[in-house]
């Protein structure tokens, strides 16, 4: 049972959850006040700790560490340089897990990887090379602490479970942090996630993540709030078992996440070779919570999220009993997304079951030592068949692999037909074992957003993927991939220790942190390239909307994809070109022809035609224009844009194509509005949308002083091909006064040149 409060609640004593201040005092046995109360949470005491504003309603935090991986440290580091970084003010771990596969783009990725070691030299960064761990998994394993905060360029940036608040931004707010400023942020909210019960035996964490996921997705319970996990049920849970559920609050849009810590934080920590790293974390007696996640752990069944998303959850139990409906359902729901290709899952209904190709468990919600060692218990001496499907194992790190090797699982896993593979993250984001056209994969990895599993559905090319717990993928497996749930098989789980092997990161790992070498030269290959210049923000606007996107969320994957095309991460112009490619093609030669626009205006050429019958029609009606100094660009327009990923290259790349402002009615996360800011693109809402269409243009009158004021409403006007103006209003939302300048600079490189 899942149950969603529908106001705030007091939690008094760690256990009792009561919904009034009159009903806490009865609890506590003394006065409860709701403004005291509220500091009474784990998140208030890290980040009143990690403040430095002296204002805990608008903070300027400071974090203990960062973190990046191979598509998004070169950016960073870049960004950096070119705002007079001379050396890394924190630790900074640059992690080499995603662009792994130097086959692709030839040398570019091995060229990434060496300019990062440079830089861990230059800078004092410490440097982890390819394949051995992926980014979160040794974050856990050596710089996650009771009490911590971590900033990463990873969406999957969650170390709650060891106590750590970490943050999953774009590369920007990492810059930032490098430069020695702040990261600024009003308080969030606090929701406690309330855990009862022990799971049943075959139940795994992705399932009780997966149930959470679909619990509060939708309905934004959790968005940009701390999800802070209490209650009687977390000390019956695996430290393991709480990484991979934590990793997975991503998926439900909060912005951080902390649990209680206990005696199992102490032996993990004291495991890792770092005891001092823990303390004993707790709420209050008294802490009031402005939401409340209860989850009756015992009433958790077997899980799967079918595509396209981690939340379009369903129990194995009701897909197999309601097969043909739910695919069906999420068939028809899928195709009204993909554009150009339709995916077919009722093929996969035969014989009385759903079948799939392939499995997948992996990365830093799957390859946990737990997980694997629990699909090897149940695959031990059976086989995966010798048919279609195919079963991979990514271990999240090699000391977790050594320990696999030493205690015979991974031998278990092989025997059985499983492939033991390196630590690698392509299998979530689609660099890795991607499926044949047609064909379904299951995953215990973080998401199933369309092309994540790799597919071009521009090409007609489509699969599909849905996410399971990793003993239900095992339980798949021994069936030949008719998928099963691992509760309706009977197995003995032997939960075999773990032994961590620190000398493997000693003797691979560079850890330069506090040594800078000054006189070290960075190493560039011939794809590492300087971000081109961006224009400043005039005082007026026109933009062209490039790309009008009806979908109800637009992901980040949508409007830069991953895969093969982050081999070009480190060449912003190259990057660009694959700009809402998979979503919208036509938007890179639209806003091309914008950019060669502006270039034209910047050096004195004459506007063309179409341009000038726009300033002819916002003449005609009254409304004054400078058109030799009003910035020509172009501009997006999405439902909610930014679902998913940290990459900073999301909004980046639209801004080297020329992009100079979002529309949105919400935008999905922080981190991806953030993104838009630090790169000179503004973040307009509207909730006219059906104003303007794709291909009218909108002139923003005054949009600079309006923005540095941070006015409440604007107006803007949208001009139709047959010459009417139709004004409307928008507004940026709440700015911070670093925020409205950094926009007026065009970016956050010229804010820190300009001041």
């Amino acid at each position: 049972m899942i149950r969603l409060y529908d106001t705030g609640v007091y939690l008094v004593n760690g256990t009792d959850i009561c919904e009034t201040e009159a009903e806490a005092a009865r609890a506590a046995g003394k006065k409860v006040e709701r403004e005291e109360a509220s500091r009474g949470t784990i998140a208030y005491g890290i980040l009143q700790a990690h403040n430095t504003s002296g204002e805990m309603d608008n903070l300027r935090l400071k974090f203990d560490s960062m973190t990046s991986h191979d598509i998004t440290y070169v950016g960073i580091i870049q960004t950096a340089r070119a705002s007079g970084m001379k050396e890394f003010p924190l630790p900074y771990v640059l992690t080499n897990c995603h662009n792994s596969l130097c086959a692709v783009g030839g040398t570019i990725n091995e060229d990434d990887h060496k300019f990062a070691l440079s830089a861990a030299h230059k800078y004092g960064g410490i440097y982890v090379p390819p394949n051995l761990a992926n980014i979160h998994s040794y974050n856990r394993e050596t710089m996650a602490g009771c009490g911590r905060m971590i900033l990463g360029s990873d969406s999957h940036t969650r170390y709650g479970a060891i106590g750590t608040m970490a943050v999953g931004e774009g590369g920007g707010e990492l810059a930032k942090q490098l430069v020695g400023r702040t990261y600024d942020f009003a308080r969030p909210q606090v929701v406690a996630v309330y855990l009862t019960g022990s799971p049943r035996l075959g139940v795994g964490p992705h399932d009780v993540a997966l149930a959470m996921v679909g619990a509060v997705y939708q309905n934004g319970y959790v968005k940009n709030k701390v999800m802070e996990f209490v209650g009687p049920g977390v000390a019956g849970l695996p430290m393991e078992y709480r990484n991979a559920i934590d990793v997975m609050t991503t998926e439900t849009t909060c912005w951080s996440s902390v649990w209680v810590t206990d005696d199992k934080t102490k032996e993990y920590l004291a495991l890792h070779g770092r005891p001092d790293a823990y303390r004993k974390l707790r709420p209050a007696d008294a802490a009031y919570y402005d939401g409340c996640v209860y989850i009756d752990l015992s009433t958790v069944e077997c899980m799967i999220a079918m595509p396209m998303h981690p939340s379009n959850v369903f129990t194995i139990r009701e897909l197999n009993e309601n097969a043909a409906d739910i695919l069906h359902k999420v068939q028809e729901a899928a195709n009204r997304q993909l554009k150009g290709v339709q995916m077919d899952l009722l093929s996969k209904l035969r014989d009385g079951g759903v079948w799939v190709e392939q499995g997948e468990i992996a990365g830093c919600s799957g390859g946990t030592f737990d997980n694997i060692c629990a699909a090897a218990d149940i695959l031990r001496g059976r086989s995966i068949g010798n048919g279609a499907f195919s079963l991979s194992i990514y271990p999240g790190s090699m000391p977790a692999l050594a320990e696999l090797v030493k205690n015979g699982r991974a031998a278990d896993l092989m025997s059985a037909g499983a492939l033991m593979r390196e630590c690698f993250c392509g299998p979530c984001f689609g660099a890795g074992d991607c499926p044949a056209n047609g064909e379904f994969s299951i995953r215990h990895t973080t998401r199933n957003f369309p092309n994540r599993e790799g597919s071009k559905p521009g090409e007609g090319q489509i699969s599909a993927v849905a996410l399971m717990d990793a003993r239900s993928i095992a339980a798949t497996a021994v069936n030949g991939g008719r998928i099963t749930a691992a509760t309706d098989l009977d197995v003995e789980y032997t939960g075999p220790s773990y032994h961590y092997d620190a000398g493997i990161y000693e003797k691979r790992v560079y850890n330069g942190w506090g040594r800078p070498e000054p006189e070290h030269a960075l190493r560039f290959g011939p794809n590492i390239k300087d971000w081109p210049e961006m224009p400043a923000l005039t005082d007026d606007l026109l933009v062209r909307v490039c790309s009008y996107i009806t979908d109800p969320v637009t992901t980040t994957d949508e409007l830069i994809p991953s895969g093969e095309t982050s081999a070009y991460r480190s060449n912003p112009e190259r990057l660009s070109e694959f700009a809402l490619s998979r979503r919208d093609p036509g938007y890179v030669g639209r806003s091309k022809e914008m950019r060669q626009l502006e270039w034209d205006r910047r050096t004195g050429k004459p506007l063309p035609a179409e341009i000038l019958h726009v300033y002819e029609a916002l003449t005609k009606s009254g409304i004054q224009n400078d058109p030799a100094h009003t910035d020509i660009g172009s501009a997006i327009f999405a439902n909610m844009p930014g679902d998913g990923s940290a990459r900073e290259q999301a909004a980046s790349c639209q801004r080297v194509m020329g992009g100079s402002a979002n529309f949105a009615r919400q935008y999905a996360t922080k981190r991806y509005r953030s993104n838009c800011i630090n790169w000179g693109m503004t973040p307009f809402l509207t909730r006219d949308p059906e104003i303007f269409e794709l291909g009218d243009y909108i002139f923003i009158p005054g949009v600079r002083q309006a923005v540095l004021e941070n006015r409440e409403t604007i107006t803007a006007y949208a001009v139709k091909p047959d010459g009417a103006v139709l004004p409307f209003p928008v507004t940026t939302g709440p700015l911070t006064e670093a925020e409205r300048q950094i926009i007026a600079d065009g970016c956050l490189i010229n804010y820190y040149r300009n001041h």
